[in-house]
């Protein structure tokens, strides 16, 4: 049986202000035709179909259309809730969708929903574990003792029951200890909600969500298929997949990643001010990419963002680097005695705060402003 692997979508999310609606129906319609081509028996969403608990209309329009369409197909479809997800609105209509063969996690109440399905080689059972956290678990379980996310996976999978003589595929969207992150994840303190990849030995093959970067372990065996698009500026370099998985006899497992190509990709730009208002100098940059340009002048251009983003339309993020912003220094009162000039202490002050001394024109400026509020003319 061949299944596909995504995860992560995110629909509705925003990035600097800027909407990616149009990029999320772009990249579902590149997916509806990798799994057409592929001849997917299924595909496997793990989680944050949604960016918020309350998504918006919108977003809720392009999934359904997305869930419609593979239907049409006749693949089936198997989702779960992730942290950005709520439970009960991915739950909703479950028993009814069924029978269009979406099967969509229940809202966690002690058991993981299992469906089974048939090629071949026997039996495949499909477990649907939404994002858990210790405390669900606890309540249902208080006998167990559960101090930490691995112990609740432990004991989630325990009372699942594995038929350990079948193929068994897991869906869930937690962190795994050792997997990369990147920016547009949120990340918890000290690592609290690490799962150790152990939990999950029992599985012929775990398709993960909630890391955005995609990434394998135990050899590929359990796998985070990654987003489909690229969310944050760390994601730049990577390349962004759909998992394809060929489940056969026991133990035999074939895994492949098709390459997603973005309508806008997400790219970086260092140079001067002079240089990154020419794009002949950056030819492998499209000028409709998201960009996050990074300029190296040791001086702040005037309006520079209003005019980088006259050639560079979509652009999201501007910064300097150079040898202000490298350096970093505290700023100390300390106590004038008279021995210093008002122009004398703006000027430490300018170079404490720029880590440079003031231009020629900078104290001309200054010197000129200082005769004027001392003669009360400043405006």
């Amino acid at each position: 049986m061949k299944f596909a692997h995504i995860s992560d979508l995110h629909l509705g999310k925003r990035i600097h202000q800027f909407s990616m609606m149009e990029e999320q129906k772009y990249i579902l319609e590149k997916i509806v035709t990798i799994v057409t081509e592929e001849k997917v028996d299924a595909i496997l969403i793990a989680g944050d179909v949604y960016d918020k608990i309350y998504p918006s209309s919108e977003a809720v329009a392009l999934f359904d259309s997305f869930l419609v369409k593979l239907a049409e197909r006749d693949i089936k479809v198997f989702v779960i809730s992730g942290n950005h997800d709520s439970p009960e609105r991915i739950a909703f209509l479950g028993q009814l969708t069924k029978k269009a063969g979406v099967y969509l996690s229940p809202v966690y109440q002690g058991e993981v929903e299992k469906i089974t399905l048939k090629d071949d080689y026997g039996c495949i059972n499909v477990y649907l574990l939404p994002f858990i956290k210790p405390v669900h678990v606890r309540h249902f379980y208080p006998e167990e003792t559960i101090h930490n996310y691995t112990d609740a996976m432990n004991v989630v999978i325990k009372h699942m029951n594995l038929e350990m003589d079948e193929r068994n595929v897991l869906v869930a969207h937690q962190f795994v200890t050792g997997a990369m992150r990147s920016e547009s994840e949120e990340i918890s303190v000290g690592g609290l909600d690490n799962v150790e990849v152990t939990a999950f030995k029992d599985f012929d093959y775990v398709a993960l969500g909630h890391i955005h970067r995609p990434q394998g372990m135990c050899g590929e065996r359990i796998r985070y298929s990654g987003t489909p698009l690229k969310y944050s500026f760390s994601e730049s370099e990577d390349c962004k997949s759909i998992t394809i998985v060929e489940l056969k006899d026991k133990e035999e497992l074939d895994i492949k990643t098709i390459p997603l190509e973005p309508f806008h990709d997400m790219r970086k730009i260092r140079g001067t001010f002079l240089e990154v208002m020419n794009p002949l100098n950056f030819p492998e940059i499209d000028t409709e990419n998201y960009l996050h340009i990074t300029l190296l002048d040791e001086q702040d251009i005037p309006e520079a963002f209003g005019r980088l983003s006259g050639v560079y339309p979509n652009l999201m993020q501007m910064e300097y680097d150079n040898t202000r912003t490298r350096q970093k220094r505290s700023i100390q009162v300390v106590k004038n005695e008279g021995s210093l000039s008002p122009a004398e202490l703006f000027s430490k002050l300018y170079e404490t705060m720029n880590n440079q001394s003031m231009s020629e024109i900078q104290q001309e400026y200054l010197m000129k402003k200082i005769e004027e509020i001392w003669k009360g003319e400043a405006k």
